[in-house]
């Protein structure tokens, strides 16, 4: 997003939450004095993230049910505040990487992410869709998207684009397959070791969303999997069932280990770095030539008292 439209984005969602109040009336209710909701709709000021929140609750929105039904696990970090909410919503992003998605400097954003600083709506907004990607499904659960509308064709794709995954997991990898140049339901089905009619209707699917046509990629599926662990689970299935039929090739490890509270979290730093790191490799790779599926686990196990 642009600033402007970031701005813009802002406007709309404060906008909704006024409703059919006046300005005044609304500032009134939010307990202003003055009327700075004149100057948030115009854009010559906006609230904190944390104004923003307040003035959906004292409207009647239930800010942590929004944010459940957006991101149930880091939700759980809300209660801590928002600086927790934003750094569990964060993940394995490096804090470099949301800065330059963001176009904000690393020391704006590690002070926003720490608490040291509160971001106004936009810059808020911004950390939102630079750590998930999916800006419009939480404005949507806070307003409605229908009340955003320079959101709103976007929500409708990324919408169709989840529900896609959702029913139709091996469609990405189907995706991928068609970006190496592949064509055809038999030549996807022998390179992915799927069945024939499964890509046909992958492919199918994928063409009707305009994510191919002619053979050729045309769009993006992206799903943030933190939010649908069932994606996740899709995937390690697929890799176990190659496991287990013994001629998968690729790497299969595996090491269970004791250490100790430190020395786990060294570890899954360096499950995150690099996690961030392959990310890094496949963005910069072309051309596309082969297609792999790259499944990375660490699992605590808890040591009872």
């Amino acid at each position: 997003m642009c600033e402007s439209g970031m701005d813009l984005i802002a406007r709309q969602l404060l906008r909704a939450l006024r409703g059919a109040r006046s300005q005044v009336a609304f500032a009134r209710r939010l307990g202003y004095r003055g009327n700075p909701v004149a100057g948030w709709e115009a854009g010559r000021r906006f609230p904190t993230a944390e104004e923003a929140l307040r003035a959906c609750e004292r409207v009647g929105v239930d800010v942590p049910d929004a944010f459940t039904r957006f991101h149930p696990n880091a939700a759980r970090a809300l209660a801590s505040g928002l600086p927790a909410w934003l750094e569990a919503l964060r993940g394995q992003i490096a804090v470099g990487e949301v800065a330059a998605r963001t176009g904000r400097s690393r020391f704006a954003v590690s002070r926003w992410l720490t608490g040291q600083a509160r971001p106004r709506l936009p810059d808020w907004l911004r950390l939102v869709d630079a750590m998930t990607g999916r800006l419009s499904d939480l404005v949507d659960a806070l307003v409605g998207i229908e009340h955003v509308p320079v959101l709103a064709e976007e929500h409708a794709a990324r919408t169709a684009s989840r529900r896609l995954a959702l029913e139709e997991p091996w469609t990405e990898a189907v995706l991928r397959v068609v970006e190496t140049g592949t064509r055809g339901p038999a030549a996807v089905a022998a390179t992915l070791g799927i069945a024939e009619a499964d890509a046909a209707r992958c492919l199918e699917k994928l063409g009707r969303a305009g994510l191919v046509r002619d053979g050729v990629v045309t769009g993006t599926l992206t799903v943030d999997t933190r939010a649908y662990p069932a994606l996740r689970a899709h995937w390690a299935r697929v890799g176990l069932e190659r496991l287990q039929s013994g001629d998968a090739g690729g790497v299969f490890s595996y090491n269970v280990v004791s250490v100790s509270h430190a020395d786990l979290a060294r570890i899954e730093e360096l499950h995150r770095a690099y996690f961030r790191q392959v990310r890094a490799i496949v963005a910069a790779s072309e051309p596309a030539e082969v297609v792999a599926l790259v499944n990375v686990q660490l699992v605590p196990f808890t040591v009872a008292d």
